[in-house]
């Protein structure tokens, strides 16, 4: 029933339902449990911290269906089901809390209203969060770090380990639980990837996985529904956790409900508070342990919807039809309204909690020291040399890793694959078993799972959370990282913070890759970055050599909040250019090669990589004899060529205003006649094609992989040969 306004705490505005209050409510309530100078409770076995953490519990189920429904939309069920957990957690302080299910984000924003976090942008009261859930420059759909208090982004499932692993490392000593639904249990890696984690660094155990194990997923029934709870607890067993607790509902179900997960909403008074005391039990052993050293996790199993407007997939998200009105989400609201003065008890603990709202306290709330690096020892190759980028970038990896004592380097087993032995060298390969022979060893600071997905999480995250990382890759695997690759990305720009961009490096690309057939040729990689290259905060980097390749390193390296891609070869390839030229490049986002200094018609050769030149060199001495003046330009960071309006650089932290203006760029690109040339896909020559005054044009580049058996047979099967591009390029410019 409504209760007068004057009586209500005024963050409460917006509630539209309070209840009566529980039994013996007066005698556990008189004080908030988490005393004023506190950061958690002291015992949870006290009935009164019992009592409060699951009025917390309640408190965080009613404000998820009430701001969701606000908008009929969103979804409240997965994260009714872990209310016990969550309030759990952040009673016994531990309010480092991630995430790998964006579909919790109603919970996780109902949390940080009740900590007081949201009040920092400007959510003061209930009825203020309503209106801005799900809404632009208000309470995202799923999980974002531009949210106060909120650690990292969620979405995409099988990432929250990877930002909890992360925090562990960087913070040892410090708690970072997370939340894992049962129906994203089947993504790749997620328990092998914190396994492989634990065999790396098995002191690092300061993690928390948080099994939410209620029956479902987002539309059926869970892959793992029908297991027994012994079968789980061996299924984690198996892969090296040493301490798992698992608490089920259905062990203090009074009512009566059928099937293996019930909803414990439904108990009775006692048997809540009964289920309530051994999560918070429970929960509190997990932590410990994991705090001690031993790989633990804890999984509670309760039906998926407890407390809310249905139960089951049914209770995932809201539709148009499921608003306040209605009478289904009125009956849950009043069915689950607490008194009047509980709200202000919870908030009193949850503002207490961990020291403070998590909007002041999380780690990720202030910007991490990092070490200074100074100018790196560039080497200046001389023109017309050979080297391998690969190689000198390793180099300079090195001098990065001996001044950063953190700065980690992820690859799947492939740096000597790609010419980059030297930085196991100076940095050796993390592995329990030493081997001198292979740079091993239980200190290393290259991390080596086999699977990309785990290479680009923890370098990802180690990023996002303030520390500098790179994942190196074949760009024939990388597709796999990828998506947590682009999950930080944008969370980076979205930041309220500075902190180091997320580095790439992929080398042999589709060209080197020819006698491996098309199974390891996967140019999309580009179009990836491509595609993200108006976001406003994306860099896709193409050094023609070994001296840009350094200065394009070294720049990513020492940026802030960006995502950085560097494509390149392990070949001896020519240099092109000298580091100031190559720094110009980078700047300007493209430089000339190379200039006839005769010819009637000049047909400008415009093209990013650097194997690619080769035929395009040779190609020009064809079109000089044939009278055309040529131009030779690489494209080294197209992001710069693009017009100002065309990207979104004012809208992302650290902005970038820095593009090429019109009298530079035609310098460079105008010509008779225009050949867009990549070795890869032409998605990120669009800047070129787009703003070129050339009226002819036309663009070359790859097609379809096939086997081959070397890389001149695979650039004629799509086109690339020397003769192909002159004759092309004569054919356009007639």
């Amino acid at each position: 029933m409504n209760q007068a306004a004057t009586e209500q705490p005024a963050f409460c505005a917006g509630i539209d339902y309070f209840g009566a209050a529980w039994p013996e409510f007066d005698a556990h309530t008189a004080t908030a449990v988490i005393g004023s100078n506190k950061k958690s409770i002291t015992d949870p076995t006290d009935a009164r911290a019992v009592y409060q953490t699951l009025l917390a519990a309640d408190a965080l189920r009613y404000l998820t269906l009430q701001v969701t429904g606000a908008k009929a939309s969103g979804h409240p069920g997965g994260f009714a089901s872990s209310a016990e957990a969550y309030a759990t957690l952040v009673m016994l302080g531990h309010t480092n809390i991630l995430t790998e299910v964006g579909h919790h984000a109603p919970g996780f924003y109902s949390a940080m209203f009740l900590d007081t976090s949201l009040e920092h942008m400007g959510i003061n009261t209930v009825q203020d969060m309503r209106e801005r859930f799900r809404e632009q420059h208000g309470l995202l759909g799923h999980l974002s770090g531009a949210i106060p208090g909120i650690l990292a982004p969620a979405g995409p499932l099988g990432q929250g380990q990877h930002f909890a692993m992360a925090g562990a490392l960087l913070h040892p000593g410090t708690l970072f639980p997370f939340t894992l639904g049962d129906g994203g249990m089947g993504e790749p890696y997620v328990l092998s990837s914190m396994l492989h984690f634990n065999t790396a660094y098995p002191k690092a155990t300061n993690f928390l996985p948080v099994l939410i194990w209620n029956g479902y997923s987002q539309e059926h029934h869970s892959m793992v529904s029908t297991m027994s709870d012994q079968d789980m607890i061996n299924y984690w067993a198996g892969h090296g956790f040493k301490n798992i607790v698992l608490v089920n509902a259905k062990d203090f179900d009074d009512s009566g409900q059928d099937g293996a997960y019930v909803d414990s909403s439904y108990f009775s008074l006692k048997q809540r508070l009964a289920f309530t005391q051994a999560v918070l039990g429970g929960m509190d052993r997990a932590a410990r342990a994991a705090l001690d050293g031993a790989l633990s996790c804890f999984i509670v199993k309760q039906l998926k919807g407890s407390g809310v407007h249905a139960t089951g997939a049914k209770s995932h998200n809201l539709y148009p039809a499921d608003t306040l009105d209605k009478q289904h989400m009125r009956d849950a609201l009043i069915r689950r309204a607490l008194p009047v003065q509980a709200w202000q008890i919870v908030r009193d603990n949850f503002s207490r909690a961990g020291g403070g709202p998590a909007a002041k306290t999380v780690v990720t709330e202030k910007v991490l020291q990092i070490a200074a690096l100074g100018k790196l020892p560039m080497t200046d190759f001389a023109l017309g040399d050979k080297h391998v980028p690969s190689t000198a970038m390793g180099m300079l990896v090195g001098a990065v890793a001996n001044a950063d004592p953190r700065y980690l380097v992820s690859n799947a087993d492939g740096n000597e694959a790609s010419g980059m032995k030297n930085i196991n060298a100076a940095m050796h390969i993390r592995h329990p078993t030493a081997d001198g022979l292979y740079h091993q060893g239980p200190n290393g600071r290259v991390y080596e799972p086999l699977n990309e997905d785990a290479c680009a999480g923890l370098a990802a995250g180690l990023a996002l959370f303030g520390s500098r990382a790179l994942w190196l890759s074949y760009e024939s695997f990388a597709i796999n990282g990828l998506p947590i690759i682009q999950t930080v990305t944008q969370a980076m720009a979205e930041l309220r913070r500075k902190t180091p961009s997320i580095v790439c490096m992929y080398t042999a690309g589709a060209l080197e890759q020819g006698r491996n057939g098309w199974t390891h040729q996967r140019p999309e990689v580009e179009n990836y970055f491509a595609a993200m290259m108006r976001n406003g905060n994306v860099y896709p980097l193409f050094p023609c050599d070994a001296n840009s390749i350094q200065t394009a390193y070294a720049w990513a390296t020492q940026s802030s909040n960006k995502g950085v891609a560097i494509f390149a070869s392990k070949s001896p390839l020519p240099i092109y250019t000298s580091l100031a030229g190559s720094q110009r490049a980078l700047d300007d986002g493209a430089i000339t090669l190379y200039e006839s200094t005769c010819g009637k018609r000049t047909v400008v050769l415009a093209a990013n990589g650097d194997m690619v030149f080769l035929p395009i060199f040779a190609a020009k001495d064809t079109l000089e004899n044939q009278g055309f003046r040529v131009r030779i330009v690489a494209v080294v960071n197209p992001r710069r060529l693009y017009r100002p309006a065309d990207v979104a650089w004012d809208t992302v932290s650290e902005p970038d205003n820095k593009f090429l203006d019109e009298l530079q760029f035609n310098a460079l690109f105008d010509g008779y006649a225009l050949i867009a040339i990549s070795g890869g896909p032409s998605a990120c020559l669009e800047p070129v094609l787009l703003r070129t005054r050339a009226v002819k044009r036309d663009t070359l580049c790859w097609k379809r992989g096939e086997t081959t058996a070397s890389p001149n047979e695979l650039m004629a099967f799509n086109g690339l040969t020397a003769e192909m591009i002159a004759a092309r390029a004569t054919q356009v410019a007639g």
